[in-house]
């Protein structure tokens, strides 16, 4: 009986060890593993090393709470996104259970995907033994991520530079390839690596990129373009979904409008929201761009300037920050600026603090604040207020109010006419108290009310003030803070396409007349919630 153990003990150890005895099965072998590993390089920076990597325990996903700020019920909180990147290299892969990930029963970590994944479980050569019970195991380990958690051991996640510039964690050598600039330390070796193109005509596929005017001095009449795509199956996109962008314009300094209309434009493509034409000195503003999911419909965002001829100042420093899919910071739907604090300023584009400053035509958009916590409670109301001004401009004009007497507004035709830029009158009240129509250029607050009780939705002209004087004694001295109860807190510009008068009184397109206001310079306020 020892013989015959020690005689198939032997012939077991031979069949082991001639799994590799032919060159050809060698070359087989060699060439999977350099595959395996190119693949590691070429999509996450580094080659594994599957028995001295670090076991790091996955982390159970975050319960979100419904309703972080209105405009998202709780059908649409945000979850946990499910991705399998290596699901196109296995035979049996079946892409319905990446939305539905199975329970973590077995508690291998990233110690048994990198088994499973690397080959050793799924040989991608015919090996001499064929059974092999872990084939289809790796399709059944999906790689799960929260996309309000940014993870520092994987590739591509945000993070600041000691010097406060936002990068993304990568390898020093993934970093140089891109371009980029190491400026601090992530973990694992890893560098914070800071993005920046100066170049027009280029594509930007990387999150928290810069686009900076070029070094050498624009011409004019010319065209800059930059476009941002966006596609799951980049590298750098792989794990998170795009559905957003947000764009901070760190620095930003064009040719100003005349009479509201801008010569130099700045204008973006392919989003699902609509984005005003600006231009001017917009120096600190951002927007939020919508488009569709990455992983669904890959999409090409432009962001595009136009220069007229002219000598103008042209400078730029714009933030390219992309936001996944499901993300608790995303901005609702049809929101072009958040706010996500308690208090804050809010400014018209080409809105400054000097005296000559214009607002722009043909703005439409939706200015929208987060609901915060104000005393351990949620706010119950947003108060606004014109900011301060130290600089000669005006922190309120909005199709500025003519100077109207009290006998004039009894007349039917000027009435009609001041209607069209801010004054109507209310008989709520003895005398009745006038207060703002605004049809062409306005900035609508619902439900906003003074301290005396006086409400109104929108507001013109050059004060801030429900309450414009009274029929005896018109016009509103001085602005004053209004307060709105109506949450999510909102607030919506609007102007039209011409700062002339505007002629052919009840005509279908000009029901009524205005007069011409080109001293119009937007609005620059303050708010706060309580």
């Amino acid at each position: 009986m020892a013989k015959f153990c020690v005689l198939l003990s032997v012939l077991l150890m031979l069949q082991v060890s001639r799994a590799c005895d032919g060159s050809n099965e060698e070359d087989q072998s060699g060439s999977a593993r350099q595959q395996s590993d190119d693949y590691y390089a070429n999509a996450y920076g580094f080659t594994p090393e599957t028995w001295n990597a670090l076991y790091y325990p996955s982390s159970l996903p975050v319960t979100e709470y419904p309703g972080q700020y209105e405009g998202r019920t709780t059908l649409s909180s945000p979850t946990p996104i499910s991705v399998n990147p290596f699901a196109k290299y296995f035979a049996n892969s079946n892409t319905g259970e990446e939305v539905n990930p199975a329970e973590g029963r077995f508690a291998f970590g990233a110690l048994g995907t990198n088994l499973i994944n690397t080959g050793i479980f799924n040989n991608r050569f015919t090996p001499a033994n064929t059974f092999r019970p872990f084939q289809n195991f790796g399709n059944r380990v999906p790689i799960i991520v929260n996309p309000n958690f940014n993870n520092p051991v994987s590739g591509f996640d945000d993070c600041t530079s000691p010097s406060g510039e936002s990068g993304i964690c990568v390898p020093g050598k993934v970093c140089s390839l891109f371009g980029g600039r190491p400026s601090g330390s992530c973990i694992l070796g890893k560098v914070c690596c800071v993005n920046a193109i100066t170049t027009c005509g280029g594509t930007v596929t990387l999150n928290n990129t810069f686009w900076q005017s070029p070094t050498t001095a624009v011409s004019a009449p010319s065209t800059c373009a930059l476009t941002v795509r966006m596609n799951s199956k980049l590298a750098e996109q792989l794990k998170k979904p795009i559905c957003q962008i947000r764009l901070d314009f760190v620095s930003f300094t064009i040719g100003r409008p005349t009479l509201g209309v801008c010569a130099d434009t700045f204008t973006v493509g392919g989003s699902t929201s609509i984005v005003p034409t600006i231009c001017g000195e917009n120096t600190g503003q951002h927007m939020y761009v919508d488009v569709p999911s990455s992983a669904i419909t890959p999409t090409d965002v432009q962001l595009i300037f136009n220069f007229a001829a002219g000598t103008a100042t042209r400078a730029w420093n714009i933030k390219i920050a992309m936001l996944p899919c499901g993300a608790s910071y995303l901005a609702p739907t049809d929101c072009l600026q958040y706010f996500t604090s308690a208090t804050g300023r809010v400014r018209s584009f080409n809105w400054q603090d000097a005296a000559g400053g214009h607002q722009l035509n043909n703005q439409n958009y939706n200015i929208c604040f987060r609901t915060e916590l104000v005393s351990a409670q949620r706010a119950t109301q947003m108060c606004v207020s014109v900011c301060t001004v130290t600089n000669g401009g005006d922190a309120f004009s909005i199709t500025t109010t003519p100077s109207v007497t009290g006998a004039g507004v009894a007349a039917v035709p000027l009435a009609g006419a001041n209607s069209a830029v801010g004054i109507s009158i209310s008989d709520g009240a003895n005398p009745p108290v006038l207060t703002a129509t605004c049809l062409y250029d306005f900035l609508v607050i619902a439900g906003s009310r003074d301290a005396n009780g006086v409400e109104n939705d929108r507001y013109c002209g050059s004060q801030l003030n429900p309450a414009i004087g009274t029929a005896a004694a018109p016009g509103a001295a001085t602005s004053i803070q209004v307060c709105s109860p109506i949450r999510a807190f909102k607030m919506t510009y609007r102007t039209d396409g011409t700062e002339l008068a505007i002629g052919a009184p009840f005509s279908p397109a000009t029901p009524i007349g205005a007069i011409a206001d080109n001293a119009n310079t937007g609005f620059c306020l303050d708010f706060q919630e309580r």
